[in-house]
């Protein structure tokens, strides 16, 4: 997959890029409904026999279109994003530059350029999409903007349970601690990617050495508490449990939750590699104990509900990721 970042206004000539079937989206989270989005263009690039392509946008519109925000949260940050469309076998990603430049542009101006300009022969989007100015841009005023210069499909809603799969869902599962929710509508577990850094080395101490995760980029982090998760080392993955919190046992103000992993029968350094951590599921509260010992008898309780998690789901399924 060739990667091509664009600034607006940008310099290309219709005949400097292949021909493409253009899926459109900000795809936060590639999510099933996204997947089913650009796996649409997928079958149809191949069918026209000409290159698959996918643009999306960064950073996210809201920063810039609205004057009282200023970071935003992802499911899936740009990096993380790519990842993704890298595994789909797409044959090039468009990142366009989300500038107020560009949020200006009206529904033609954007069809002319970033469409027509950029040799697209053929669209798909969800049936909600809106590009141009106010997004007055939609999936239905898309064929008298294109002038027969170009066809499109109109992918509708995904759903699971009667419910629209949308970021907006993830992103309130994700936020509310229930992660195990997710898979049905991710198409795999909700994912973190950081690197193991220092930490105070309170866990060696107590019988539960844990990794200590710095996530690497602005990702949405589950309800604090303790989880069943699986920590990616290099190519290996190893169950474990994991604080998500600000160990209110050992501190009164903090107030910056910090990620710490206890892997089962691990023992290797991992200081300063990057890892991924895979949320499995939310075993309880973040909790204030009165004495180390009644903590370090929750760990092992935690710890034993974690394996026997693990377990029960190896004996019935396998892993999505």
């Amino acid at each position: 997959m060739k990667t091509i970042h664009i600034t607006h206004p940008h310099s290309f000539n219709q005949t400097d890029l292949p021909p493409t079937v253009l899926a459109l989206g900000y795809f936060d989270g590639v999510h099933l409904g996204h997947q089913k989005v650009v796996e649409t263009a997928k079958k149809e690039a191949e069918i026209q026999g000409i290159a698959c392509s996918v643009m999306t946008f960064d950073p996210h519109p809201s920063i810039v279109l609205k004057k009282d925000v200023t970071n935003v949260e992802y499911i899936t940050p740009l990096h993380h994003k790519q990842a993704l469309f890298e595994e789909m076998d797409l044959d090039y990603l468009y990142i366009v530059n989300f500038s107020s430049e560009f949020a200006s542009l009206s529904p033609q101006q954007f069809v002319d350029q970033y469409i027509i300009g950029l040799n697209v022969k053929h669209i798909v989007a969800g049936f909600d999409f809106t590009f141009g100015r106010f997004g007055k841009g939609t999936m239905e005023t898309l064929p008298e903007l294109a002038g027969g210069r170009f066809t499109q499909t109109t992918v509708e809603k995904f759903t699971f349970k009667n419910e629209k799969v949308s970021s907006t869902v993830i992103r309130d599962l994700i936020q509310r601690g229930e992660v195990d929710q997710l898979a049905p509508l991710l198409g795999r577990f909700y994912t973190v990617k950081g690197i193991v850094v220092d930490g105070e080395k309170r866990g060696r101490t107590i019988g539960f050495p844990t990794a200590n995760v710095k996530t690497s980029a602005d990702y949405i982090i589950p309800k604090m508490g303790v989880y069943a998760v699986r920590l990616k080392v290099g190519s290996t993955w190893h169950n474990g449990v994991c604080n998500l919190g600000v160990k209110p046992t050992f501190h009164e103000n903090e107030t910056v939750p910090s990620i710490e992993v206890h892997l089962f029968d691990f023992n290797d350094d991992i200081y300063k590699e990057e890892v991924i951590v895979e949320w499995h599921k939310r075993i309880r509260s973040e909790k204030k104990f009165s004495s180390i010992d009644e903590l370090i008898k929750q760990i092992g309780r935690d710890k034993e509900q974690a394996k026997q998690y693990f377990e029960k789901i190896n004996e019935h399924t396998c892993f999505l990721s």
